[in-house]
């Protein structure tokens, strides 16, 4: 059997460093996806959502290891983020306006038979309260910006503030489609400080 693959080491998409704003096409990928609203720090379905995400992805990843002889590390937790008024992200941080949709990355090597049969696995056991909504979706970003924040989630706004209103106007460039977050720290074993995320803005050219 071949080497495990992570993802997070093969793919240019996860590459980001801390201060600098790096423009980069991205092709369409394929996630696990499931939709919420509201505060991901007290809203029940924020934790429905990776309870059901996470048994989904470890059930796909044994089946791809079992029975197509590829193994990969499960790749970190990505997010899309909407909201009304884009300085609920900036300035207010006020994540009761937040409308959210939790990703993880499926490999481009497994089709949507496989997905249904992991989906139809982990229901057979205990199904996760929100195991039906999720769905297997593709992701067209294209070009965007990103950068690396090291710091709370709380501390993100200035980097937004900065690439939102700086740098992609001085580049010639207009934001278009949904803000993106990558995970790359784990919030429950990572201080606040030391959290690690990719922050990811689609653009467009003028």
């Amino acid at each position: 059997m071949a080497d495990k693959i992570d993802v997070t080491k093969t793919l240019d998409s996860y590459r980001a460093k801390r201060g600098e704003f790096r423009i980069l096409d991205l092709p369409p990928r394929q996630y696990l996806m499931i939709d919420g609203h509201g505060d991901p720090n007290t809203s029940p379905a924020y934790a429905e959502a990776l309870e059901a995400l996470y048994p989904v992805a470890y059930t796909l990843k044994f089946a791809s290891k079992r029975t197509l002889e590829r193994d990969y590390v499960v790749p970190p937790l990505e997010g899309l983020w909407t909201a009304d008024d884009l300085d609920a992200f900036t300035t207010a941080r006020d994540k009761s306006q937040w409308d959210w949709t939790m990703m993880l990355l499926v490999p481009d090597w497994i089709g949507a038979d496989l997905v249904d049969a992991a989906v139809a696995q982990v229901a057979a056991k205990k199904a996760p309260v929100r195991l039906a909504e999720i769905r297997l979706q593709t992701l067209d970003e294209g070009c965007c910006v990103q950068t690396l924040h090291v710091g709370s989630f709380d501390d993100e706004g200035p980097v937004l503030d900065r690439m939102h209103h700086e740098f992609i106007p001085s580049e010639g460039l207009r934001m278009t489609g949904t803000h993106h977050e990558i995970y790359l720290s784990d919030p429950r074993r990572t201080a606040p400080e030391k959290l690690r995320t990719i922050l990811r803005q689609p653009v467009t050219r003028d």
